[in-house]
């Protein structure tokens, strides 16, 4: 399987999984961002994650921003699947974007 292939699985990979969670917490609870932030960091394991989780996004958008050159004028799509699903599916997009330029 090529590379391009292969981050293209993760994309999907790394939409679906994280909604998977996702949908049946907002269906539940709705958008309720003070409970989500609550629930996210109500112990230290879960707030290990959750920065974690927002320091590689952090280092994602570094990235974009390095290698925007090379992503061509998609650049700006990595950055927002960083914000609509997460690093998730932002690292794959721009990893593919990438391969596609070589």
């Amino acid at each position: 399987m090529r590379r391009k292939n292969i981050y293209l699985l993760l994309c999907l990979l790394g939409t679906v999984l994280p909604y998977w969670q996702l949908a049946p917490w907002l269906s539940e609870h709705g958008l309720n961002i003070p409970l989500l932030f609550n629930q996210l960091f109500a112990n230290r394991i879960s707030a290990f994650f959750a920065i974690d989780v927002f320091v590689s996004a952090v280092v994602v958008f570094v990235f974009i921003s390095f290698e925007r050159s090379r992503l061509g004028s998609a650049w700006w799509l990595p950055a927002a699947a960083t914000l609509t699903v997460g690093v998730s599916l932002g690292l794959p997009l721009a990893l593919y974007l990438r391969e596609g330029r070589n």
